[in-house]
Formats: C-alpha cells, structure tokens, sequence
C-alpha cells in the first residue's frame, strides 16, 4: 500500500508546517505499530523551469512514419518573452486548448535527464511535453500528462501543482492486516502510533435513508454475504478527473483511466472497499449471485474469455456472466471509455467470503486489487458508506444525479464480545503498564469496551471488536493488540537455554551423508515445488489404480492448477529438469531429498483439540492416525552427458546405468548393501527398469523414462530418473568397524556364457554367494554377444578379488575359491565356463 503525508493528514493529525512529521518518522511510527515498511520513495528529482501550459495550436507532421506532432504551447511568461512556446512531442492523448505540464530548456529530469532546445525533425523543439513517468510521479508512458481544466493557469510553476516535491510512502501489509490496505485503516494506526486525533472518513460520508431498491438483487450463494447497488444517472463520460484525485492515484500505483473508474478506485483507497461500476443500460434483469455453471464462460474487462470453473462465484444478469465476483468484472457491461453520451451508472459495493475469492483469483491467475483486499477481510459495514462516498464523487464531478433507491441484499452478523481479565496483558508480557492503558488501547483499534467485575471480584474488559478486525475473537488476540500498540520493545526478551549435547538425530545425519554423497557425485541439490498437477499421472502413463494417484487436495492452493500434495518426487524433479533445460543447462544431473505425502486407505477423521488445555493422549494418538504417512525419499534426475566431452574424449551421455548407480551409492552412503534387480514400473522404460532393493525388500526404481513420457513432458531423450524411500532403510547406530586386510590380494578373471534373459546382477550375487568369506570384489568389465557365443547367449567376464585377513593368500587358495563361485553360478543360471 503506497501513500503519501498530505492524504494522511486529512485523517490523522500529523502536524503542519516545520512541526510537520518527515516521511521518515511516518515510517518510525508505522514499524512502531508493526507494520513493515517496504520503502519511502523519496520526491522526485526534478530541477529546472518545469511549468504548467496550454496547448494553442498543433500542427501533424505526416511525413514520418511515426505521429510526430509539432506544437504551440502558452508558458505565460515562464520563457520571459510571453510567446508561445515551441515543442515537438509525439504521443496524441491530448487536443488544442488542453493543460499540459512543459519542462523548458534546462530542466533535469530524474535519471540525470537534462532538457533543451534542439532541432529535430525538421523543426526546432523548445522543451519537452512530459508525460507521468518522465516527471517521477507515475509509470505510465503511454501518454503526455493532461490536467483537468481550471488545474492553473498557463507559466505556473508545476512543482507544486503537481506534488513533486512529496515523497511516497510503501508499505508491505501482511495478510493479518487486511484493514490496513487502505487510508482509513492507516491512519488509524499511525493515529495510534502517534497519540495524535484521528478521524475516520466513513464517518464523513452521510448516508442518506432512502425506499426502495435501485436495482433488483438475489444472492443464491453464501459467498456472497452483502451486496449494496447504488444508481447514478447522466455522468458525463468526458469529465476530467480532478488533479488531486489523480495525483493520489498515481502515488497509489494505480494508472487513471476516466472519471468514473477513478472514483471506484479512489475510494477503494480511501476506505478499503472495493467497488464496481457497469453500465446500467447494458445491465439486463436482475443480478443474481451465484456459482458458475460448469461450461460457462466469462470475457472479462482485460477482454480474456475465461472457462469458469463451478466453484467460481459470478455476478450475472439475465443475459448470463457479467463479473467474476470480487475480482474482475466482465466486458459485457462496461463502461465505455472515450464515449460522449451521458452514462447511467450502476455501482456495486459487496461483501465476499475471502477464501472464495482467492480461490478464485489463484485459480484464473487473475490477482487484482480488488481481490486482495477481498481475500484479506473487508469491513462489512463499509459498503453502503462506500457506495454512497462514490456517488457523491460522481455527482460532485461528472454532473451525475443519485437516482431514488438503495439496494440492500443480505446481511452481516454483529462481531461477539470478548471478556478478558483487565491486567492480562501485564501479566502475559510481564510488563507493570500504566493504568488505562488496556482499556485506551482497545479504544484505539476500535473496540467498544466496558469494565466490569468478575466472579472473583478483580476487575475485567468486556470488548466488542470493530467489524473490521474479524480477528478479534480471544483474549490472546486483545493482549496482542495492547502489547503491539504500547510497543514490543518494552517487553523484556529472555532467551532460552539450549539443550546441551544432543546435536543431530540419527535419521538427520543420514539425510547428510546421502546429500554430500551425491554432491561429491556431480548431483546438485534442488527443491522442487512440492505441489503437483494430477494431469501429470496421465503423462507418466500411470494406471488409475495406481496408489500414486491417491494424493491429498489442498483446500486453498497457492496454485489451483496444482492443488494436490505430491506422491513421489519424481513430478517436481523433472519439472525442474524442464525448467533448468529452457534456460540453457543442457547437461544436468539433481537430486532433492524430501518428503512425500500418500494418504492413508481409509479415510481418519481429524479432531478438533481444545486450545484451552494440552489435548489428551487419545486425542493425540487420533491426530497421528489422521495424519496421512510422510516418508522421506530422495530422488535424482538426470539428462545430457556425464561426463563431458574435451580434448580427453568425446565424453559419455547419462544412462539408466547412472540412474541405478545413484541409488547403489545412497544405499552405501546409508550403511547398506542394495541390489538392482529388473523391473517394469511407469513412468520408467519397461526394458530399462530396475527395482531397487534390500534384501528382498523393495525401496524403490531406477532407470530410463518411457520415450512417451519423455515426449508428453518435453524432456530431453534418455531422461533418467531415480527414487528410493530413504525412511525404509534401518538406522544402525551400532556399525562394526570396517576390517581391513594388510595382506595382498589376488585377482582372477572369469568368463561366464549365460543366456542374454540371465541379470548381470543376479549372475555376480551368484559369484558373491559362491565365492565365500575370501571373495573381497566383484566386477563386471566386459560383455559380449556374437556367433562364438551361440544365439540367445552372452558373455560376461567378471573380476574378481580375493584377500585373507590374517596371512597372504595361496595360488591354490584363489583358485578354489573360483572354481566355488563359479559352480554356483553354473548351478544357478546354467552358465558355462567360457574357455
């Protein structure tokens, strides 16, 4: 929220002239009352002749490509010769007889920029026509700035006119503080902060009583709880917009446009609610607020025709959608910009459900100003003040005339009072405050209070909060406001003793050993958004049966396109692996160690614990049932080359091999022995599949994805991935101490012919089995397949290494012990010793 001191001062009394507060201790005294500031940017650096003038005569230059147009402008006498000014300009938003801001030769714009005389385009150009963005005060550049008539007369100095001299105040409102997303609510707080008076502008708005409806309303659905409709009749669509309205708009961030959305939004600045305004001609029957019907559609203002989801909350007429509730309105109805016909004006000013419309924001990516005040809490009360206040503009300055009527549909319940011990607030922050303070402070926030006596005869605040401070509804939440407003700096911070000697967990030192682990491998470390589109199951070619399917929703999403919770890693994986593709790493290999949530089979209902007393074991035990498993996995992806290529080589693109070995070195890293063993799961290539084991016991797959996968993704060819459940390896915190041998070992090669169907890795399990306690490694380092071999047969050679741990082994001892690993392998696999 962007403000600036002279807005706040119309509220709240912050002094005039040198006892005027600086911008600076605004931004003191708003951190004081805990709200944060995001920046105070300072008043434009603006130096020079900068004037105000009226445009006398254009002349269109066609000879260009562009629109050049060359212009005569009145400074008054601004250039000390009173004649009419010289200046090229090129943009076309303003007529002969318009008030322009002019910044005569030696002006210095912000950035450095220094005007002056120079000839161009065949002409010599005097100064510059200036538009918002030039002159620091706005980003708009699509135009020069035009004032309202009667702004000042021509040659007066703009400095002041224009408020350059002001700087704007930014402030970052947390969603807790919805009601600080506007003037009111800022005041209020810096009222507060300040000790100063403070005058709420929806009290200045008189809202007449008045019979009967302006326009006929039906709300169908409780997301909607208010909707007020107010009508103006005969707004001229060509009435200027007040300088000081657009000023206040420009150092809100938020670009004029025509008279009749600037009010709306001005008092969306100024009160915090939201409002809209259609064109009551091309509004038809009655409106009716209601859900969307599955197969509607809805352009709205910024002309996208949307596909509306059921659970999005309309404003529709009899001809259908005209608004998506509390977030944009629809094209339908809008109010056309540039026409010349007097415009009867309906204005809406509602109460939505705030979760309803974040949905429905996230949902469309559609977020406006509208929806996040919405999304945050709006004061129930404000819509008829709010839409009265906008109204009154209208007919202040488009000559508008308030037609009878005011429609009122539906309702606002009245906030619950709070009682609370008077001194809880000491007693919480451990803090002696001055007397009153409680009840002063609970007075400034809005609260009607009232002192009573409580059963034990000390004395207690009953406190009505404000409707808007939704929030309020726990003592803790009214001790949070006295300890706020007194200041938390007076709370006295006593930090506690750490616990000595516990350091990390064993589960947590395993996480760090796989994670360096497949660092020191090349990995590099992600954290992929652990939120999924359940469109991607599709893409993996999973079976709807398949339990990775079985996800839990999210109820309000960051994302409503990924509203569930993922399964596996792999989605966010490989969605990474696109994105770091896209932007030009072509040879990747990542890996990420995280949890992963898979709902239980059958549903556990979640219990409500009270927050007044430590819930019971029971209750406890019913919590962890209802709470689906999240085990920690860890995956890895990888695409492009391994190893890369350079004068050593021609380098070696990444393999499922890769993929296999990742999980085999997490598995070491882990204080464990896993296997491979061939395997046929989605998304993975069903020849190029492993299942990762230990023992007999299944952790997870590796290998090749599916080229459908592949191709449904947009992923590099031969993509590969990796995902184990590092919880179902067992934690053993009682390791033996490696046993190494200083005696030589002997080394001797084998040859197995087996056939092509027989694993590689159940071939040298089978050498290990046999090879007994002497067989120290196992290697495969060659594989051939030819007419030698026979059909259907491959060769496989395989080292192997033979060590003693108390003397040097025997030519005969080695010897031995191959011919048994060998024998078990022939009787196993029915393979031959290849001579």
């Amino acid at each position: 929220m962007r403000v600036t001191q002279s807005w706040l001062s119309e509220y709240v009394s912050i002094g005039t002239g040198v006892d005027a507060k600086s911008a600076d201790e605004l931004g003191e005294a708003f951190v004081k009352v805990g709200l944060e500031i995001e920046e105070i940017h300072p008043a434009p650096d603006v130096s020079g002749p900068v004037v105000v003038g009226r445009v006398l005569a254009i002349e269109e230059l066609t000879e260009f490509k562009k629109p050049i147009r060359w212009c005569q402008v009145d400074v008054g006498n601004a250039n000390d010769t009173g004649a009419p000014q010289n200046v090229i300009c090129g943009a076309t938003n303003f007529a002969v007889g318009d008030l322009v801001v002019v910044t005569l030769p030696g002006t210095v714009l912000p950035g450095g920029f220094e005007v002056g005389a120079r000839k161009t385009y065949g002409h010599l150009s005097e100064g510059m026509i200036a538009s918002v963005r030039e002159l620091g005060i706005g980003t708009d550049h699509a135009g020069i700035l035009v004032l309202p008539p009667g702004t000042a007369e021509p040659g007066t100095p703009a400095a002041d006119v224009l408020g350059l001299a002001e700087p704007v105040i930014e402030i970052n409102v947390t969603p807790d503080r919805g009601y600080c997303f506007a003037l009111r609510g800022l005041a209020r707080e810096l009222a507060a902060a300040t000790e100063a008076d403070y005058t709420d502008p929806a009290a200045r708005v008189a809202v007449p009583d008045t019979t009967g409806d302006a326009w006929p309303v039906r709300l169908d659905d409780e997301g909607c709880a208010r909707f007020v409709a107010r009508r103006v009749d005969g707004v001229d669509p060509t009435a200027p917009t007040p300088w000081w309205m657009q000023r206040r708009l420009l150092a809100g961030g938020m670009r004029p446009i025509s008279l009749i959305v600037d009010v709306t939004n001005y008092v969306m600045l100024e009160l915090g609610q939201p409002l809209h305004a259609y064109d009551a001609s091309l509004v038809s029957g009655p409106i009716v607020v209601r859900r969307a019907v599955a197969g509607e559609k809805l352009t709205t203002l910024d002309d996208v025709v949307r596909s509306l989801d059921p659970d999005d909350l309309l404003i529709t007429d009899d001809s259908g959608p005209i608004g998506l509730a509390g977030v944009m309105g629809g094209a339908s109805t809008e109010i056309p910009v540039g026409g010349t016909e007097p415009v009867d004006v309906l204005l809406e000013a509602a109460h939505f459900v705030p979760a309803v419309i974040a949905r429905g924001a996230r949902r469309h990516k559609l977020p406006s100003e509208a929806s996040k005040r919405f999304e945050r809490g709006v004061d129930p009360m404000l819509p008829p003040v709010a839409a009265e206040r906008a109204a009154q503009l209208l007919v202040e300055f488009g000559g508008g005339t308030i037609a009878a009527g005011r429609t009122d549909a539906g309702g606002v319940t009245a906030p619950a009072a709070v009682r609370m011990p008077l001194d809880l607030p000491d007693r919480v922050a451990g803090v002696g405050y001055e007397r009153g303070a409680t009840v002063r402070r609970l007075a400034q926030i809005g609260c009607a209070v009232e002192l009573v006596t409580g059963d034990d005869g000390r004395g207690q605040v009953v406190a009505t909060p404000p409707t808007w401070r939704p929030d309020l509804v726990r003592p803790a939440d009214l001790v949070e406001e006295v300890l706020r407003l007194e200041g938390l700096d007076r709370i006295p911070s006593i930090l506690p003793s750490a616990v000595p000697g516990r350091g990390l967990t064993p589960a947590q030192q395993r996480r760090r050993v796989v994670g360096r682990a497949l660092a020191e491998n090349g990995y590099v470390e992600v954290l992929p958004f652990p939120f999924i589109d359940p469109t991607v199951w599709d893409a993996f070619g999973l079976d709807a049966g398949d339990p990775r399917r079985r996800t839990v929703h999210v109820v309000n999403p960051l994302d409503a396109e990924r509203a569930e919770l993922a399964s596996t890693l792999l989605p966010g994986l490989l969605e990474t692996l696109g994105r770091n593709r896209s932007r030009g790493l072509v040879d990747l290999a990542l890996y990420t160690i995280g949890q992963v949530t898979q709902p239980h089979h059958e549903t556990v209902p979640m219990p409500d614990p009270p927050v007044d007393a430590r819930p019971s074991d029971d209750v406890y035990a019913q919590i962890n049932a209802a709470l689906p498993q999240q085990p920690t996995h860890v995956g890895v992806v990888l695409a492009g080359d391994r190893e890369a290529r350079g004068w050593w080589g021609a380098g070696r693109p990444a393999g499922w091999a890769d993929a296999v070995a990742a999980a085999l070195l997490v598995g070491k890293a882990a204080g464990v022995e896993l296997r491979a063993t061939a395997a046929a799961l989605p998304p993975f290539h069903p020849g190029r599949c492993a299942e990762i084991r230990l023992g007999d016991f299944p952790l997870g797959h590796a290998g090749e994805l599916h080229p459908k996968v592949v191709e449904a993704l947009d992923l590099p060819p031969r993509t590969c991935a990796m995902e184990i459940d590092l919880d179902l390896i067992p934690l053993d915190e009682a390791r033996p101490v490696p046993v190494v041998s200083p005696y030589p070992p002997i080394t001797v090669d084998v040859a197995l012919v087996a056939d092509t169907a027989v694993p590689v890795a159940a071939l040298a399990e089978a050498l290990e089995d046999g090879g007994g306690a002497l067989l120290e490694q196992v290697r495969l380092f060659d594989v051939y397949a030819g007419e030698q071999v026979g059909e259907g047969k491959r060769s496989l050679a395989y080292t192997l290494r033979f060590r003693a741990p108390d003397r040097t082994l025997t030519s005969e001892e080695a010897n031995a012990a191959r011919d048994a690993a060998v024998a078990v392998a022939v009787e196993r696999h029915g393979a031959a010793l290849r001579t």
